[in-house]
């Protein structure tokens, strides 16, 4: 399977270039271990704060909540993992955590696009379309982890629905089908996210947001997008890389004895890499929470409480800075 190299061992064309990765059953026990207590507290910890907060349900708070959900989902498969690795169940779990962190990740990026960026559209960030956006990500989530599996059964071998043979036409077809889907799931939401940052980015470092009275909100928002772009980049970078790597080679596109070796010897790290997500979204919340209060108190999706706030801070800008 995709999440699991060693599944394509006994039939890769490359066989005398793999690894003794035996280690990684004692690796993911105690590895998953450890993300199971951390990632159970931590987000719930997060949803009861999220939830039990009135005065914090904006668009941000949607998409945290979204967020925390997904990672839970991931959460309570990994005993399953630890003890029955190969389950469909765990596979689907892993995909709804893995894709629906990446999608609500880009999500919350965008929020904060639309709040420093264009600040006069408010009805972008209102409550229901936070909730529509949410609602389709789950749709499209859920859609791309059971179809997945599903796609992978149909095309193996049925007395071995987990392994692909890559000297198959058709099973290089659908593994090459798989991994486009994949990394297109990868890469186009980076890019929005990268883009979002580097145009809120821009706009923090206009002279009027070097006023007294928008260096806490901009401290906060720097935070929130240092944040976001190092957990991304760290979880979910190196798992795709090394995928697209694997995958290349397995297939011959790229039959490379020592890039074989090197993409099946670190999958064990990468993938708990990207397991390690769930863990440190919740922190996203306790550096946007200043901010969520703040933006609560103006009331949601009032566009015109938007504007008049707006409005007084460029008004007060003259006398505040000297621009």
């Amino acid at each position: 399977t995709l999440s699991e190299p060693n599944s394509l061992e006994p039939f890769s064309p490359l066989s005398n270039c793999t690894v003794d990765t035996s280690y990684r059953f004692v690796f993911y026990q105690v590895s998953y271990s450890i993300i199971f207590l951390l990632g159970l507290v931590s987000n719930s910890l997060a949803l009861r704060r999220l939830c039990s907060s009135t005065c914090t349900i904006n668009s941000t708070a949607i998409y945290l909540v979204s967020l925390s959900t997904a990672d839970l989902f991931f959460v309570i498969s990994l005993p399953m993992r630890i003890y029955y690795y190969h389950q469909k169940i765990t596979f689907v779990l892993t995909y709804i955590s893995l894709y629906g962190g990446i999608f609500f990740l880009v999500c919350i990026a965008v929020d904060r696009y639309w709040a420093v960026v264009h600040p006069l559209m408010s009805s972008v960030r209102r409550l229901r379309t936070a909730r529509v956006v949410s609602g389709g990500i789950w749709c499209l989530v859920l859609g791309l982890s059971i179809s997945l599996p599903l796609l992978q059964s149909a095309a193996s071998h049925h007395d071995r629905p987990c392994l692909f043979d890559p000297s198959s036409l058709r099973h290089k077809t659908v593994i090459l089908v798989v991994l486009g889907i994949v990394l297109g799931s990868f890469l186009l939401p980076t890019l929005i996210l990268l883009y979002s940052y580097c145009r809120v980015l821009t706009v923090l470092r206009h002279p009027r947001h070097r006023c007294r009275s928008q260096r806490h909100n901009r401290r906060h928002t720097l935070r929130i997008i240092y944040w976001v772009l190092g957990v991304y980049l760290m979880c979910f970078l190196p798992y795709h890389i090394n995928l697209l790597g694997f995958t290349l080679t397995q297939v011959k596109l790229l039959p490379h004895c020592g890039l074989a070796r090197v993409t099946e010897a670190v999958h064990p790290v990468v993938l708990t890499l990207a397991s390690a997500n769930c863990c440190l979204n919740p922190l996203i919340y306790y550096f946007s929470s200043n901010l969520m209060k703040r933006e609560g108190s103006g009331g949601w999706g009032s566009g015109s409480q938007s504007r008049r706030s707006f409005q007084t801070t460029s008004q007060k800008l003259p006398n505040q800075c000297n621009m």
